[in-house]
């Protein structure tokens, strides 16, 4: 039986989540970019973003203290890697509007799209490969 650790289940995850947003916003397309303005980033500010930076800041307070609590070699690079969304959970709870405007930005250019989603897809395949071989 196949045991995994506390740092691959949460590098496999992140990957599959990375990999698996690109395939709906390849497949998708101008739909996906009308969602995420009309839908989960409207105007107004969803009260599902309070929920989701509760629960990305538990994830972080949680993956520091398993660094330190359980005997993981290079654990802490996955930590560090997931504090960093931190930003992200910041700028949705306290500068939504300025989020909400980057977003927007970023939808509308096909450059910085593509730069953008090339590297989730390499971040997301250095996480599997942490999750299989550093892990």
């Amino acid at each position: 039986m196949l045991e995994m650790n506390y740092f691959q289940i949460i590098s496999l995850f992140w990957a599959a989540l990375g990999i698996g947003s690109r395939l709906l916003m390849f497949t998708f397309g101008e739909r996906w970019n009308n969602w995420e303005l009309e839908n989960a980033y409207r105007k107004e500010k969803p009260k599902w973003i309070y929920l989701v930076g509760a629960l990305g800041l538990l994830l972080i307070i949680y993956t520091w203290y398993s660094v330190f609590v359980y005997p993981v070699a290079y654990s802490w690079i996955i930590a560090l890697l997931i504090s960093l969304t931190g930003v992200k959970i910041f700028m949705l709870m306290f500068q939504y509007n300025k989020f909400r405007t980057f977003v927007a930005m970023m939808l509308k250019d096909k450059n910085k799209m593509r730069l953008l989603n090339g590297s989730v897809v390499v971040f997301s395949f250095t996480c599997i490969t942490m999750a299989l071989f550093l892990y």
